[in-house]
């Protein structure tokens, strides 16, 4: 299946919104997700171990130490969905 980067936006943001408890309204995807009130470590790392169940891939740990904007999610995970297409 091929995911758009606005598909994968999508999806990313409705899974940082669970996450996080932040609205979908609050998270554009410039916004430093770190720096957000009541986003940790521990909330960023859950974000991602669903993304990774979602699109049944795994994030190199150094990509996903370095996300701190939604931009960043939808590009590591495009990433990874085309190396697992390859």
């Amino acid at each position: 299946m091929t995911h758009t980067a606005d598909d994968i936006l999508r999806t990313v943001t409705d899974i940082a919104a669970a996450e996080t408890g932040i609205a979908e309204a609050e998270l554009r995807p410039d916004v430093d997700l770190r720096g957000m009130a009541g986003v940790d470590s521990v909330r960023v790392l859950r974000m991602v171990a669903k993304i990774e169940r979602t699109y049944d891939i795994e994030l190199e740990d150094q990509d996903v130490f370095g996300l701190s904007t939604l931009a960043d999610v939808v590009r590591v995970v495009d990433r990874a969905l085309h190396e697992a297409a390859a």
